[in-house]
């Protein structure tokens, strides 16, 4: 249980604040929200400053935001204490978890109430295909849109429910693959410019008040089990008064006193239009993590240059890890 522990809560603090990253137990003087890429930067900024003004009064300190290009920017700006909260997908708050000291300290939650989201795979109103099976049989004729390698609901779950199961490698199997963001991957195949892409219901409704006109042109064929909610994190070296402050705001925003109202028209214009955020930790990324997991041991399974040796150890690593997120899994199903 100890290792799992580890594996949920990180790497050592030394790993983390290597070269020369200042520790964030210090008092703050200001602190800075990373925003993951799932649209343009500058719609993205707009969502978040009437939010983030509201966070520096609230503080009493100045709020910045910060956008990085993918979603490893904003975990490498975690990493070295430039971003000290961050909005991530599951997929990639376990990236910061396990590499940049992160620690998941609240969840989003959609402008509906929903528990989560859902991946989806899209094609254009006018294509000929009706289901993945009819896409993964002309692959060699099919252009294909995926998502950011760190993107829970443009590569993870679709890796894993899809391509992992059929025992697919995207890259080879298909004409052309090219990653990019939601909104970049749902205007290609609005115009046609792949045949198919990832994308998620989220995604889908912002792009759909963004660009009323571009999503009748897109359908969907395929439509996951339930995503969590994004989670936002936190550096877990940061003390715990500003942990109590921040953690505070989160909570009440949008749930307590006057400004109530307002606060909720505040989140409702964020991302694809958040609800008041739920107390959240590090245990919703353990079914996001059992998945990645097992993709990883699919993989390896696949992979024929690798010594007869060398791959049934990597594999038994793979196993007695994989047994250990199951196990503990079950454990917070049965006491939470």
């Amino acid at each position: 249980m100890k290792k799992l522990y580890w594996l949920l809560i990180g790497v050592a603090a030394a790993l983390v604040l290597a070269a020369g990253a200042a520790s964030a137990a210090e008092e703050l003087k200001e602190i800075t929200i990373g925003i993951i890429p799932t649209e343009s930067s500058s719609s993205a900024m707009k969502g978040f400053e009437p939010f983030r003004a509201d966070m520096e009064k609230a503080l009493g300190i100045p709020v910045k935001l910060f956008i990085a290009p993918d979603y490893a920017g904003v975990i490498e700006a975690m990493r070295f204490n430039k971003v000290q909260i961050a909005w991530f997908g599951n997929k990639s708050a376990i990236e910061a978890v396990n590499r940049a000291g992160g620690e998941v300290f609240v969840q989003t939650v959609d402008v509906n109430g929903n528990p989560g989201y859902w991946s989806l795979i899209v094609v254009h109103k006018d294509s000929p295909y009706q289901n993945i099976e009819e896409i993964i049989r002309d692959g060699k004729k099919l252009t294909f849109g995926n998502g950011d390698p760190n993107s829970t609901s443009g590569y993870l779950i679709p890796t894993y429910y899809i391509w992992g199961q059929q025992g697919i490698d995207p890259a080879k199997h298909f004409k052309l693959m090219r990653s990019a963001n939601h909104e970049t991957n749902l205007m290609a195949v609005a115009n046609k410019q792949v045949d198919f892409a990832t994308n998620n219901t989220e995604d889908w409704d912002k792009f759909a008040k963004a660009h009323p006109e571009q999503i009748k042109n897109v359908r969907v064929i395929w439509k996951s089990p339930l995503i969590p909610s994004d989670p936002m994190v936190w550096r877990k070296d940061l003390s715990k008064e500003w942990k109590s402050k921040i953690k505070g705001f989160f909570l009440a925003y949008g749930r307590i006193g006057v400004d109530k109202e307002k606060e909720r028209t505040v989140l409702a214009g964020m991302s694809s239009g958040w609800a008041p955020f739920q107390d959240s930790s590090n245990h919703q990324l353990l079914p996001i993590m059992e998945i990645d997991m097992a993709k990883e041991k699919m993989k390896l399974q696949g992979n024929d240059s690798m010594a007869a040796a060398d791959k049934a150890q990597k594999l038994a690593d793979i196993e007695k890890k994989l047994a250990e997120i199951q196990s503990y899994v079950k454990f917070v199903e049965k006491y939470n």
